[in-house]
């Protein structure tokens, strides 16, 4: 069981740094197939070891300048109300839904990061207008956290630089940080539900933290529109995954 685990978190943790998300979307399927989590304690014990693991990249990406801590609070603000609710969704409630609107995201912003040029970035100016959005995106973020077990990193880092005008590397480094809170956030009710995984999700988040430093490194080398295209076949890849596992499910049922 160890080296699956070691294994689950280098793999999520390098995801992590590289493409600012917090490395939930490949570790609950890797803890499912590896370490027979069912849904619910995958998704609850990977949001877990996302907590250190979005920590140290933010951290080491606020080391290099690319951290919006502003922008970073107005979507704690919204992500620390999600969390709770989506991880009570997780406890009550069919995911369906919830799935497939994640699976259409997905592939819409996949189309934009590979075949759309990439626009001039300019600086982000904070209005009432923008700041209300950047609240809703963090109760998003955090619904999102709390059901599925992911950072909502895959959610918040295309959004920073196709609505507010992050450049690449600071919507990385921006996404970490407010993803700090909402995996807190979403992680407390968990561990009270004792959905929590404890030993595991120590062993794979101490592994993801290793390697995080190894992705932020890559990202600072890659070319912005390389990393784009590359973070677009991750949430394409991601999608796909998704879709044959809800099928699959389906298929089960009948």
């Amino acid at each position: 069981m160890l080296i699956p685990l070691l294994v689950t978190g280098v793999v999520g943790g390098f995801l992590s740094g590289f493409f600012g998300v917090g490395g939930g979307i490949i570790m609950v399927p890797l803890l499912m197939m590896w370490a027979k989590f069912d849904q619910k304690r995958a998704s609850a014990t990977s949001l877990l070891a996302i907590v250190p693991t979005s920590l140290v990249g933010a951290m080491t990406y606020a080391s290099n300048h690319q951290v919006d801590v502003l922008v970073a609070v107005f979507v704690a603000i919204g992500a620390i109300v999600g969390a709770p609710f989506g991880s009570k969704l997780l406890r009550v409630l069919p995911v369906a839904v919830v799935h497939w609107t994640f699976i259409s995201m997905m592939v819409i912003e996949a189309g934009r990061l590979l075949f759309v040029t990439d626009e001039t970035h300019g600086s982000f100016e904070l209005t009432f207008l923008t700041g209300a959005g950047l609240i809703g995106l963090g109760l998003l973020m955090g619904v999102a956290s709390g059901m599925l077990g992911i950072g909502g990193g895959v959610i918040a880092v295309p959004v920073f630089m196709s609505l507010f005008g992050l450049a690449p590397l600071l919507a990385k480094g921006t996404s970490l940080l407010a993803m700090v809170p909402t995996a807190i956030a979403g992680t407390i009710p968990n561990l009270r539900a004792g959905l929590v995984v404890l030993k595991e999700g120590l062993i794979v988040g101490i592994a993801a933290v290793a390697a995080s430093f190894g992705g932020v490194a890559l990202a600072f080398i890659l070319p912005d529109q390389l990393s784009a295209q590359l973070f677009g076949l991750l949430l394409l890849g991601v999608a796909i995954q998704s879709a044959v596992r809800r099928l699959n499910k389906r298929a089960v049922k009948k």
